[in-house]
């Protein structure tokens, strides 16, 4: 950060003490849902931005998304759901190196409420 004598220097885009800017976890997070691996959104990043970013911060950004995930897919559901659609969308994906086609479910559930709910994988015993 550039310095001067009476510190009247203020930054426009990273406000001092701030480590990132607004929205810059998003599109990390928005990268590694379209399959891109960790150089790859290095890569990318380097050359929208012009800045390095270690593959430490990509993966720590990543992690806490999967946090979230992780809880909201243990979220305890309702006993009776009236309505249950399934569905499924085929999209390419990278794995292992070769792109793939793989199904991507999706299951919604009416509550009794009439209010429309994702269902998580983990309620189909």
């Amino acid at each position: 950060m550039p310095r001067d004598r009476d510190a009247s220097f203020e930054p426009q885009i990273i406000k001092k003490g701030q480590r990132r800017f607004d929205g810059f976890d998003d599109k990390i997070i928005s990268m590694y849902a379209r399959g891109m691996s960790v150089r790859e959104i290095r890569g990318h990043l380097e050359e929208l931005y012009g800045v390095e970013v270690s593959p430490d911060l990509i993966s720590r950004v990543t992690d806490e998304v999967m946090d979230e995930v992780r809880e909201w897919q243990t979220r305890p559901l309702d006993e009776v759901y009236p309505i249950i659609i399934f569905d499924a969308l085929r999209v390419k994906i990278r794995d292992e190196g070769t792109v793939r086609n793989k199904a991507v479910y999706l299951a919604l559930g009416f509550t009794m409420d009439g209010d429309l709910r994702p269902l998580n994988s983990s309620s189909f015993k």
